[in-house]
């Protein structure tokens, strides 16, 4: 990513928006924002899914307020905020529920979403067979691959999680343990976050749309090149919110059927307009619960 700063840094800067750019960018915050709404909605899906009764409005406004802690250095502090959450007595739930419910639905959340992120990468035609492999972790959602899975995940998260939300002792062994065994298929779960996925994209494509260069790659190329750069950007150790890796998978996927100087442009765009958004959703989230306080 630094290379192609280096390389095309004065192409960039001859770059220039007219007022219409200008006005999508405006429209991809909007659908950016409605994106992290649709998040939320899906993290009451896996709640509902579990067993458990959310409060949909509460639990939206918690996501959002909790969202932009994913910029904090760890890039945990988002899951361990919502882990605690819903452990305590002002979770967003009919009644609170247990440390390994909570991290389940945590751990959830995030793993169906790439898996859903990945399986709208074959939109993008065969591509040399890549098109069959981003398919194949559907198969991982199954319970007999998903268990697995879950259990290896707790294994590295919980520690991290538990000391960022203070547990220790006899509670946080009893609490974080024996995470209960999935025996169905999460349809739900892919369903909510193949909408939010998409609600994604609507941002990124209003980004592409700036910069007029949607007529160099038709849309299930854009679309695939955006699933696989955002679901590693998600899975993928780097900087905090995934800073960074996004645009390289981006630059590393269409680069070679784009001028790379506009696709960067479009990369550090869309970077923009999703960071704005997520602040916007943490004020948002402020300011209703003041609302709510206040009536």
């Amino acid at each position: 990513l630094l290379a192609a700063l280096l390389s095309h840094g004065q192409q960039l800067l001859q770059l220039r928006l007219d007022a219409q750019g200008w006005l999508w960018l405006v429209l991809g915050v909007g659908v950016s924002l409605a994106s992290l709404v649709a998040n939320g909605l899906g993290l009451a899906v896996v709640l509902r899914w579990l067993g458990l009764a959310p409060h949909w409005q509460a639990l939206v406004r918690a996501y959002l307020a909790t969202n932009s802690r994913k910029y904090w250095p760890g890039g945990i502090w988002h899951l361990a905020a919502r882990v605690a959450l819903l452990r305590s007595p002002e979770a967003p739930l009919h009644q609170p529920t247990t440390g390994a419910i909570a991290l389940l639905a945590v751990l959830l959340d995030p793993l169906v979403a790439a898996i859903s992120a990945l399986a709208l990468v074959p939109l993008g035609g065969w591509q040399g067979g890549l098109a069959l492999i981003c398919l194949l972790p559907l198969l991982l959602l199954l319970p007999q691959g998903l268990n697995p899975l879950l259990l290896r995940l707790e294994r590295s998260k919980a520690r991290h999680l538990k000391d960022a939300i203070g547990m220790d002792g006899a509670d946080g062994t009893a609490a974080w343990s024996h995470l209960p065994r999935l025996s169905r298929y999460p349809w739900p779960l892919v369903g909510a976050q193949l909408g939010f996925v998409l609600l994604r994209f609507a941002g990124f494509a209003c980004c592409v749309e700036a910069f007029d260069l949607a007529y160099g790659l038709g849309w299930g190329g854009w679309l695939a090149g955006f699933a696989l750069a955002w679901t590693a950007g998600l899975v993928v150790p780097g900087a905090p919110g995934g800073i960074g890796v996004f645009e390289a998978v981006l630059l590393l996927r269409l680069g070679f059927a784009l001028p790379e100087a506009p696709l960067l442009a479009i990369a550090i765009s869309y970077r923009l307009v999703v960071t704005v958004a997520d602040l916007l959703a943490a004020l948002c989230a402020h300011w209703d619960q003041r609302l709510a306080a206040s009536r």
